[in-house]
């Protein structure tokens, strides 16, 4: 009951809404009492109702990219188990990208760990969440370089960034390649909200020697599946 006031918006009564989902009209009216009660409901003109107070709070409280990071995680395991590879979800706070998944084979021999902040403008992540901010901050995050080279690979001059970041946007992934460690290989992709903003970036990563131009398709093409699954996974949660 509450899932269905909630979608509708305050625009119908709740004699309404238990019809159409099925619901006796007394014991909806009995429901939506217990919920005002609780906070989780509110009442407004002609008998409709939003959401109240309580359920209000919840939802500042809600950390956004852990839920994401939750409902990604089975997805991943399932990915690194297929492809054998160290799979990571990540999302970007301070100029940086936390790390809140990490799964597959040869994850624990890789440097990174869940909760560990890294440098964006060097890995595929970082890459795919530094090319989606907004404009105006993504202007500042240049002007704090020229950035500290990892390997001989990495993309230190703030122009040459920017430029490869606009690749990223257009190609819809990033690649490392051995930019933020000696022969480490990385594809990421974006995991886009509904309104287009994009808080999390997943990946995976192998050795250098382990990529092959006919191998890395059905690898970027498996990648994106599951962006996609992530994806439609969080509009249903």
């Amino acid at each position: 009951m509450l899932e269905a006031v909630i979608a509708d918006g305050g625009e119908h009564s709740v004699s309404t809404i238990a019809r159409r989902i099925g619901t006796p009209i007394a014991t909806a009216h009995r429901q939506v009492a217990t919920l005002i009660v609780e906070g989780y409901l509110t009442p407004t003109r002609g008998g409709r109702h939003i959401a109240g107070p309580r359920l209000l709070d919840l939802l500042h409280k809600l950390d956004e990219k852990q839920v994401i990071a939750n409902v990604a995680a089975p997805v991943l395991q399932q990915l690194g188990s297929r492809l054998r590879a160290v799979v990571q979800l990540g999302t970007f706070e301070n100029d940086m990208v936390t790390y809140r998944i990490k799964a597959g084979q040869g994850a624990a021999t890789l440097f990174t760990k869940v909760g560990m902040q890294l440098e964006a403008y060097c890995s595929g992540i970082g890459k795919v969440l530094l090319a989606n901010l907004p404009e105006e901050q993504l202007r500042g995050y240049l002007a704090t370089g020229p950035f500290v080279p990892l390997t001989d690979r990495t993309i230190t001059d703030p122009a040459q960034l920017s430029q490869e970041l606009e690749r990223v946007r257009n190609q819809g992934i990033a690649i490392d390649d051995g930019e933020i460690a000696e022969g480490l290989f990385c594809i990421a992709a974006p995991i886009r909200m509904p309104d287009g903003r994009v808080p999390a970036a997943i990946s995976i990563s192998r050795n250098i020697a382990q990529v092959t131009p006919a191998h890395e398709e059905s690898v970027r093409a498996l990648l994106m599946d599951a962006a996609q699954t992530i994806e439609k996974r969080i509009r249903s949660a």
